[in-house]
């Protein structure tokens, strides 16, 4: 159970999504992780997981209530948020990996790939995924577009 199921933890925001204080680092991220209600908090913890084993030295952020993963303080690859039939992966240079994630943005660079069941996560295909993303530049300015800033 979740800490924002116990009522100990966070307000969930529209869609089960935690609403996380913006900070830097692992513990704002394991904050948002162990505020992911239901379902969600096991694709969460399973794609943390996934990241850190891909790019074992992650950089960490919790901006827009949601997770960053980048390769320095200011050059983001990906992040994740909560929707209410799914969890949300997002790629900030999504445009230019192989195989393209399926989901479009209005954003031209940013692509989506959606997790409705933890079983459903194609391990292989993120591993791929975050692999290529963090050898992309880094999307910060796609990041701050995408988030109004």
């Amino acid at each position: 159970m979740s800490e924002s199921e116990k009522g100990t933890g966070p307000k969930l925001l529209s869609g089960g999504n935690p609403q996380i204080p913006k900070g830097m680092g692992r513990e704002p991220v394991e904050a948002y992780i162990a505020a992911m209600p239901e379902w969600k908090h096991d694709i969460g913890r399973r794609l943390d997981e996934l990241i850190l084993e891909e790019v074992p030295d992650v950089h960490n952020a919790v901006k827009w209530n949601q997770p960053l993963y980048g390769t320095a303080d200011d050059s983001w690859f990906l992040t994740f948020r909560c929707f209410t039939n799914y969890v949300q992966l997002s790629f900030f240079r999504g445009s230019s990996l192989d195989p393209l994630p399926e989901k479009e943005s209005k954003h031209p660079e940013m692509r989506y790939h959606d997790i409705r069941r933890l079983e459903d996560l194609d391990e292989e295909k993120v591993r791929k995924w975050v692999r290529q993303a963090a050898a992309l530049p880094g999307g910060e300015d796609v990041a701050r577009r995408c988030s109004g800033e």
